[in-house]
């Protein structure tokens, strides 16, 4: 359901009964939606804002459908469905996230009591879910009958407003998921990037692995130094030539001021993938996000010189996506909310079509992001995957958990640490190997179990074993019931990226998201050129069929003061299922 003008009525009709209204309002009692007991780790209370400084609060309302919006999306992902292949489209997606009228009704009632115009919203997502609202930190403090204040990431010099809890009337509890900017302090600038510099400037000892021919055999090199022939050698590709180029797109979603350099990708590819030289992308601006080219970025570099070089000449996207203008006390521009996800999910879902995969390789610790975010962000990734996307994510780079690896929930206790977005049930999380001959599970690898999300039936079989396995090993610092993740690992150290014209050596499993969704780029392109659709979500596809995946049985990934998980025969929280196969997963596709 759309927000109507029939809808608009309805709640003026209410609005119009002052006393009525005024009523229900005041006379409510507030039931906390979230909270920290505690100012999270890395900021800094600084003072009160303005109370006339403005938010842009967004608002997620319940779905009326929302659980029939998940049944789709297996049913259009698991193979032996009857439905297996069948996305929906952008209009049945919508319909199936609208607000139930109730739902409507009630919210602006109550933003009306608080002199907030509905019909004035700043965005509406066109299934009517999501709203965006020009709001006073006053107007917030007495709708969420919370406090808010000025807050400073030392680290990255970032100012944010926010509160450390919110409440809403108990009638809204079952209309309203999330608002924001509330209790979520992470910003584009504090999210982790999971890629970083092992060796600076390479290229010199490089001429080897630049004249390297691309075959069936992995070079001797690749143990150290990662290219495209590397990749095409080991995951099988080298003889595919993508031919659905009129329809399949790879997509790259980029933060941080991450720039993806034009110049770089030619040198890049002149070098390591000379069948592909000429080949480039298209930049789209998302939320005032740049295309600055004389600052090339690390990551930005990495994703879309091994995405285009593994899919040329499939056309990519690299989405650029913007963060806030800096916070000024008193001033009246409002303070953008800097959501890290909601920004370029928002923008995505409203393109009438997207990318038939995307990889993003960014993310946080799951316990820093309040559980009603996390939640609601996880269910626009199943949006995605409804209407036919491939989703990856990298994994993390810091295994079962970096630092201290302890609890923000007061009891400073010491548990294995998952990270979000990898741990939503509805994306591809990767992990990352190295060496070859065999391939091993690289110690950086990020892996666990979810504490927010239950383990989808998809996975429980092959991640049963491994937890039976395991035995009493480490017993209460991680979730046996929770969703298990990576699904899949590629190689993630040693990857040669040019960037500002110059070779440098990178690792991280930033490096193995794209790297898998270049290769699934060409699976979904092999699918379009028999007259099928595009994969869409695969995570039922590929635990159905682990022989299309090399197994990897040695490694694993320490942290939290521990030896963290073994890699070992079949699924692990290491590499998952394993590394790519494309002649052994091109029979799996097509049945």
């Amino acid at each position: 359901m759309r927000w109507s003008p029939a809808l608009f009525l309805v709640a003026a009709h209410f609005a119009l009964a002052t006393p009525l209204v005024s009523k229900r309002w005041e006379d409510a009692s507030f039931l906390e939606k979230h909270s920290w007991n505690a100012v999270p780790r890395g900021w800094v209370y600084q003072s009160a804002p303005s109370p006339d400084h403005l938010l842009d609060m967004r608002i997620g309302l319940k779905k009326a459908r929302g659980s029939e919006l998940i049944a789709a999306l297996y049913e259009v992902s698991t193979p032996s469905n009857e439905r297996y292949g069948q996305h929906l489209s952008k209009e049945d997606v919508d319909a199936l996230v609208a607000p139930h009228a109730d739902t409507v009704e009630a919210v602006e009632s109550w933003l009306r009591f608080h002199g907030i115009e509905p019909a004035e919203a700043l965005f509406r997502s066109s299934g009517g879910n999501w709203l965006t609202l020009s709001v006073s930190v006053a107007q917030a403090e007495r709708m969420l009958d919370t406090t808010y204040g000025v807050y400073t990431h030392p680290e990255t010099s970032e100012t944010v407003v926010r509160t450390l809890s919110y409440s809403l009337p108990e009638e809204l509890h079952q209309h309203i998921d999330v608002m924001t900017p509330t209790t979520y302090f992470s910003t584009l600038q504090t999210l982790r990037s999971n890629s970083f510099i092992i060796e600076e400037n390479v290229g010199d000892n490089d001429v080897a692995l630049k004249t390297a021919a691309v075959g069936a055999a992995v070079p001797s090199s690749c143990n150290t130094a990662i290219t495209i022939a590397c990749l095409k050698a080991l995951y099988n590709t080298a003889g595919y030539v993508p031919t659905a180029t009129d329809v399949n797109v790879l997509g790259v979603a980029g933060y941080l001021d991450q720039y993806a350099n034009r110049a770089d990708l030619q040198t890049f590819l002149k070098a390591y993938a000379s069948n592909a030289t000429g080949t480039s992308y298209e930049t789209v601006l998302v939320n005032e996000g740049g295309d600055d080219q004389s600052d090339p970025g690390v990551e930005a570099n990495l994703d879309i010189q091994y995405t285009v070089g593994l899919s040329a000449p499939t056309p990519n996207i690299y989405y650029s996506t913007g963060g806030s203008p800096p916070f000024i006390p008193d001033s009246d521009t409002p303070t953008n909310t800097n959501e890290p996800y909601l920004d370029w999910l928002n923008f995505i879902l409203a393109e009438d079509t997207i990318p038939q995969t995307i990889t993003t390789s960014y993310g946080e610790n799951e316990q820093t992001i309040p559980r009603d975010y996390a939640e609601s962000v996880c269910d626009l990734f199943a949006e995605l995957g409804a209407r036919g996307a491939t989703v990856f994510f990298s994994s993390g780079d810091y295994g079962v958990g970096g630092s201290d690896c302890l609890t923000n929930d007061g009891t400073n206790t010491t548990l294995f640490q998952p990270a979000f977005p990898a741990s939503c049930p509805y994306v591809t999380a990767v992990g990352g190997t190295h060496l070859v001959n065999p391939e091993q599970a690289v110690s950086f690898s990020g892996g666990g179990f979810s504490r927010y999300f239950d383990q989808p039936d998809y996975q429980t079989a092959a991640v049963d074993d491994y937890v039976s396995a395991l035995g009493t090993q480490y017993n209460g610092l991680y979730n046996p019931a929770g969703r298990a993740y990576p699904d899949l690992a590629a190689q993630g150290s040693g990857f040669r990226v040019v960037i500002g014209g110059s070779v440098y050596s990178v690792g991280g499993t930033s490096a193995s998201s794209p790297t898998v969704a270049g290769i699934f780029s060409l699976l979904n392109d092999y699918r379009l050129s028999n007259g099928l659709p595009s994969l869409g979500f695969v995570n039922p596809l590929i635990y159905a069929n682990p022989a299309g995946f090399n197994d990897i049985t040695a490694g694993n990934n320490p942290g939290c003061d521990t030896n963290g998980f073994d890699a070992t025969a079949g699924w692990d929280p290491v590499t998952g299922l394993g590394t790519p196969d494309f002649l052994k997963l091109q029979p799996i596709v097509l049945a």
